[in-house]
């Protein structure tokens, strides 16, 4: 769990979170960022699963990291293994956001070592929900 968040009962200060967003689609990404936005939650954005850790460690902090699966260049399994393998990373949260829901893939992330799932189309309604529980120490796999 994130050292900053002292105890799952205490209010979540989001202001100071960082989510970093591993998306290529624009428009997913705008949609996670406006709904982060909503929460107080703080982004970046990485394009590709190619040099995330290289740019994660150019951030002050990183909280969470939502990873879209299907990435050009290196896919989020990929990206996943080299966030392991970093010693400022390696212990955050980096949860799979992929359009490919389904039981199998669900499956296939836990054996791959993410830490949550949550299935395109994401929900603006379960959202918020979803990103405090996983804030909050909380395991979210869900197919949306």
């Amino acid at each position: 769990m994130n050292p900053d968040i002292q105890n799952q009962n205490e209010k979540i200060n989001p202001k100071e979170i960082t989510v970093l967003v591993v998306e290529d689609n624009v428009s997913n990404f705008v949609l996670i960022a406006r709904m982060l936005g909503f929460l107080g939650i703080h982004c970046e954005w990485k394009t590709s699963g190619y040099e995330v850790v290289e740019y994660a460690d150019t951030l002050a902090r990183v909280d969470l990291v939502l990873m879209d699966i299907r990435l050009p260049y290196e896919d989020g399994y990929g990206a996943l293994r080299k966030l392991r393998q970093s010693p400022k990373l390696r212990n955050v949260p980096v949860i799979a956001v992929t359009a490919e829901a389904s039981v199998e893939q669900i499956a296939k992330a836990k054996s791959s070592g993410f830490d949550g799932f949550l299935g395109k189309p994401l929900d603006p309604d379960r959202f918020p929900d979803q990103i405090q529980r996983i804030l909050a120490g909380e395991s979210v796999w869900e197919m949306n």
